[in-house]
C-alpha cells in the first residue's frame, strides 16, 4: 500500500503527533467557489453533478488546487440513501431538497427498498474510486453519510422544514416503535453505504446528524445516539492494512459526551457553541476533536479571521501535547463566503498551530 504523502489528517483522528493542526472544512467543494457553479451548470443539475463520477470528482478536487487542506471529502449528498430507497428525491432552486413520497406509516416503511449500494448507488461508488485514484495519495479522502436520525426527519417530513421537523419529532413522541422501525432499517442502509465507499476507497468516514439538536436530551440518547452507535460497531475499521478512522457530527453541541467514547468512534465533530478546552477536559485523550470555528466568521476580515483562528488553536492547544485536534468549521461553509477569506483561513491555521505541537 502506498502510503499517503500527507498523513496530518489521519494522524490527528488517531491522536498521534504532528507538526501542525490539519485543516480541512464541511461543504469545502460547493457553492462559495465560481468553479463550481461552471461545473455545476455543465452536468445540467445538482443530482446530474452527484452521479457524474468525473464531475463529482473534479467538483471534489477544485478547493485543493487553491488551498492548502489536508484532506479531501466525498462530493455527494446525505440524501442519496432515501432517494435509493425509492422516494424520489429532486432539489428545488431556493427550497432545497423535496421527496416525491413520504414515510407515514408502517408500510410506507414496508415498502422502503432495502438497497444494494453496489447496485443503486453505484455511482457514489464510482465517484469514491475516481477521486481516490486522482488523489494519487496526496491527502486522505472522507467518505460520508448522514446519520439515521437526519435521514428520517426528510423522510417524514417530505423536504427541509424550517419548523425543526415536527411531523418527525411527533412520530417519536407518539408512535415511537413507529420511528425505531424506520431507523433501524436506515442503520442498515448507512452501514452497508459506508462500507461499499471504504472498499471503493474512502480512507475515513463521517456521519453527520445535521438535525440532532433538535431532539430533547433523553430522546437525543435513544433516536440518534444509540443509532450512530450501532453503525459504527459495524463498520469495516480498516482496508489495506490501514486504520479507517470514524468521525461523529452532531449538530447543536457536544451531547452526551460519555455515549460518544463508547461508540467506538475516533472523533466527534465540534460546532461553535462549546468550547474546544471544555470538551478536551471530559474525554481526555479518548477521542480526537474536529472543529470549531464559526462559518460567519469568514464573512468578516482576514485580521477578525487571524484572531478567531487563535482562539480555537489556543482552546485545544492549553496542553503540553496537543494531539487529536482537526482544525474545521462548526458547520458548513456558507455560500456567500469570499474564497480569499479560505486562504487567509488555511494559512493562519498553518502558521499558528505549529507552536501547538512537538514533532
Amino acid at each position: 500500500m502506498t502510503p499517503l504523502k500527507n498523513d496530518r489528517f489521519i494522524r490527528a483522528l488517531l491522536r498521534q503527533p504532528n507538526d501542525r493542526t490539519p485543516i480541512w472544512m464541511m461543504r469545502q467543494a460547493g457553492r462559495y467557489l465560481p468553479e463550481y457553479h461552471a461545473t455545476r451548470e455543465k452536468a445540467g443539475g445538482f443530482m446530474d453533478l452527484c452521479k457524474n463520477a468525473e464531475l463529482a470528482c473534479e467538483v471534489t478536487l477544485q478547493p485543493l488546487r487553491r488551498y492548502d487542506l489536508d484532506a479531501a471529502i466525498l462530493f455527494s449528498d446525505i440524501l442519496t440513501i432515501p432517494d435509493a430507497m425509492g422516494l424520489g428525491l429532486s432539489f428545488t432552486p431556493g427550497e432545497g431538497p423535496v421527496f416525491q413520497r413520504t414515510v407515514q406509516n408502517e408500510a410506507d416503511i414496508n415498502q422502503l427498498y432495502n438497497i444494494d449500494p453496489n447496485q443503486e448507488l453505484q455511482y457514489v461508488m464510482n465517484a469514491v474510486s475516481t477521486i481516490r485514484k486522482t488523489l494519487d495519495n496526496e491527502v486522505p479522502l472522507i467518505g460520508f453519510a448522514g446519520s439515521p436520525w437526519t435521514l428520517a426527519t426528510y423522510m417524514v417530513e417530505g423536504a427541509s422544514s424550517k419548523k425543526g421537523f415536527p411531523k418527525a419529532q411527533k412520530m417519536c413522541d407518539t408512535r415511537p416503535d413507529l420511528m425505531h422501525m424506520l431507523l433501524d432499517k436506515l442503520v442498515i442502509a448507512v452501514t452497508n453505504y459506508l462500507n461499499a465507499q471504504v472498499e471503493a476507497g474512502a480512507q475515513t468516514l463521517m456521519i453527520f446528524d445535521t438535525w440532532g439538536g433538535l431532539l430533547t436530551p433523553e430522546a437525543y440518547i435513544e433516536f440518534s445516539q444509540n443509532k450512530m452507535t450501532d453503525i459504527v460497531r459495524n463498520l469495516h475499521r480498516e482496508k489495506d492494512q490501514q486504520k479507517i478512522p470514524v468521525i461523529l457530527f452532531t449538530k447543536g453541541g457536544a451531547r452526551n459526551l460519555n455515549g460518544f467514547i463508547d461508540s467506538g468512534a475516533d472523533g466527534i465533530g465540534l460546532d461553535w457553541t462549546v468550547k474546544m478546552s471544555d470538551v478536551k477536559a471530559l474525554v481526555g485523550n479518548k477521542l480526537a476533536l474536529q472543529g470549531n470555528l464559526n462559518p460567519n466568521v469568514l464573512l468578516s476580515t482576514p485580521e477578525v479571521i487571524e484572531t478567531e483562528v487563535a482562539k480555537v488553536l489556543a482552546s485545544y492547544g492549553n496542553v503540553k501535547v496537543n494531539q487529536g485536534h482537526v482544525f474545521n468549521l462548526g458547520h458548513g461553509i456558507t455560500p456567500d463566503t469570499p474564497p480569499e477569506n479560505v486562504a487567509a483561513l488555511v494559512e493562519a491555521v498553518q502558521r499558528q498551530s505549529t507552536q501547538y505541537h512537538t514533532k
